[in-house]
């Protein structure tokens, strides 16, 4: 038996399935937070020329000159990435592998890929927030605001990388400016919906048998790594499958329950459904 078919054989015989995902599944979806690429220039070329920012993520975390610019940049990648997301092929063999399994999703991708492509929102936790709802800036108040569509019309009216200033989002509390619900600063308020609804998934998988299934995670993750790989050591019954292009870890005392494949996500997922 290959290591594909005996992780495979694991994944079919599961009962649930936590799985974390990071920026590897992210950019196999073609959304590179951190590359200065032509996808970047095509999307925010004039953001680049006249502010600086060379990649997504700088411009997340950028000190815009005035509010307008800096929802402009905003509805700009929510419009992109969000409201014209459609479901990719990586997404589709992930729903294939699940299937019709008890699951949970734990993430810090916050573009609400998985939402999107038809998992349950109720199971995701994304641990650093997500692109689609707003807080204060001040935190004055806990709520998060939907603003997706709010993002829609911003996108329709900017003009020269500025939106009007009516469209400019205010906190409905203090009256103070917004921000994307994004763990960039200390002002970031925790999800503990997610957070609470992970300890539930956790509570009902014991005596199941059970997969952990790491989607692009890198090695240094201490956010959602690490704590899979505690999870798995405390409890030998679980199989502990990760995927990752050139970055592979797998800790010696998790070796005996362990299944690594250095790789491509689609491809090795594939592999790993036909097996």
């Amino acid at each position: 038996m290959t290591e594909f078919q005996a992780a495979a054989s694991k994944l079919r015989e599961a009962d649930a399935v936590l799985i974390g995902a990071s920026n590897g599944l992210s950019i196999t979806e073609g959304l590179h937070l951190f590359a200065a690429n032509q996808a970047f220039r095509d999307l925010c070329g004039d953001f680049q020329d006249k502010y600086g920012v060379s990649c997504l993520l700088q411009g997340m975390g950028a000190q815009w000159p005035e509010e307008e610019v800096k929802w402009a940049y905003w509805s700009r990648l929510v419009q992109h990435y969000c409201r014209e997301y459609k479901k990719k092929p990586v997404m589709e063999t992930l729903q294939a592998l699940v299937g019709q399994k008890d699951y949970f999703i734990v993430t810090s991708n916050g573009e609400c890929h998985f939402e999107k492509s038809g998992f349950d929102p109720k199971r995701i936790f994304e641990v650093e927030g997500t692109w689609l709802e707003l807080q204060c800036a001040r935190a004055c108040h806990n709520t998060l605001y939907p603003w997706e569509d709010l993002a829609g019309k911003m996108a329709a009216a900017e003009t020269d990388g500025r939106i009007p200033t009516e469209l400019v989002p205010h906190c409905p509390h203090c009256g103070g400016p917004m921000e994307v619900h994004l763990a960039m600063d200390s002002s970031f308020l925790p999800n503990t919906q997610g957070e609470e609804a992970l300890k539930q998934f956790l509570q009902n998988w014991i005596g199941k048998k059970k997969v952990i299934l790491e989607l692009g995670i890198g090695p240094r993750n201490q956010l959602i790594k690490a704590p899979l790989m505690q999870l798995a050591a405390l409890d030998p019954s679980i199989t502990y499958i990760t995927i990752n292009k050139g970055q592979l870890y797998i800790p010696q005392e998790l070796a005996s329950q362990a299944y690594g494949f250095d790789g491509l996500l689609e491809p090795v997922l594939q592999e790993l459904l036909q097996a």
